[in-house]
């Protein structure tokens, strides 16, 4: 699990681990049923406090996004996160903004911007004879 954090940011240590472990979830890098690591491994890692990880990971069970196992550890929920489509949507949704802005910065209209999406889209269809 690849997680950084940065003590000069203005988000707490604990919401960017919560933040990072959301986004892991919802672009499938961890997948339902994974475990994630100890506490302590984790802590020791990123160099915080135990406590700070465990606030994370009490967090993230609280959305239902992990599952805690007595004595096995902590799992990344089974049933999939009830955010996962809500944190991809968003995910989405920065990268539109960030395209419109752009777009509008280049003097290409929003129409202009669609059509575009829409040729991408049919080039990066499967093809179906390939499957």
């Amino acid at each position: 699990m690849d997680i950084h954090i940065s003590p000069h940011d203005d988000v707490p240590i604990y919401a960017q681990i919560v933040n990072q472990v959301k986004y892991l979830v919802a672009s499938g890098r961890l997948a339902p049923g994974e475990e994630l690591p100890a506490i302590r491994v984790l802590a020791q890692q990123l160099t915080v406090n135990p406590n700070t990880v465990a606030r994370a990971y009490q967090k993230l069970e609280e959305a239902g996004i992990v599952e805690k196992r007595r004595t096995a550890g902590t799992y990344v929920s089974a049933a999939g996160s009830p955010l996962a489509r809500r944190e991809r949507r968003k995910i989405l949704i920065e990268r539109i903004d960030a395209l419109l802005a752009e777009a509008r910065q280049l003097g290409i209209p929003t129409d202009e911007v669609v059509e575009l999406l829409r040729q991408r889209d049919e080039i990066l269809q499967p093809d179906p004879e390939e499957a």
